[in-house]
């Protein structure tokens, strides 16, 4: 009896082209996908840009283009470079896209009244010179863990420790380098 497989690489950001180092396990996922297919199974290859998150909205500003802009752009690039290498994804989509979102929200919507989300208020690092809280990638600083200069808000590149931009040692904006203050603002969490 053949076996029914859905398979899935891990989604490229959309805030770049795809490089030789990408398109390894893409290639190594479509080969074992046609064998499936091949041995009489159906073996369905979904993939999609991953859309979402600063990587996108600093790339876009660099390029002078809005984040949607790049998306677009992007997801051209993407599957130009995989029909390129002959790479048969069953669905090629995206991130940003109404499905997504209208599937994110009915999900959200169900664990928040079921009382698995809850609302806090927590501080977080500000730019008053940009109007913008600055997560992971707005910030740097020196590692609270190793003092190595120069690292992201959430993790060391030296060290790999991980932490909070709160956390961060001098932190400064990535963006115009200004010291950011902490401000309050309300999040979502999973009730954990």
């Amino acid at each position: 009896m053949p076996r029914k497989i859905v398979v899935t690489s891990a989604l490229p950001y959309a805030n770049g082209s795809i490089h030789i180092g990408h398109l390894v396990e893409y290639l190594q996922t479509d080969i074992w996908v046609r064998f499936e297919k091949m041995c009489g199974n159906q073996c369905l290859y979904f993939c999609a840009d991953d859309t979402h998150g600063t990587p996108i909205m600093i790339s876009a500003k660099a390029a002078g283009i809005s984040p949607e802009q790049l998306i677009e752009r992007m997801h051209t690039e993407h599957k130009t470079d995989f029909d390129g290498f002959h790479i048969e994804f069953d669905n090629y989509y995206s991130t940003h896209s109404p499905e997504n979102k209208a599937l994110s929200e009915q999900i959200f919507k169900s664990l928040y009244e079921a009382g698995s989300i809850v609302k806090r208020t927590i501080k977080q690092a500000y730019c008053e010179s940009c109007k913008m809280a600055l997560p992971d990638r707005y910030i740097r600083g020196a590692c609270p863990r190793c003092g190595a200069d120069g690292q992201y808000g959430d993790s060391c590149e030296n060290c790999g420790a991980t932490y909070q931009p709160t956390e961060l040692i001098n932190p400064y904006c990535a963006t115009c380098r200004a010291e950011p203050v902490r401000r309050a603002s309300e999040h979502y969490f999973f009730k954990l």
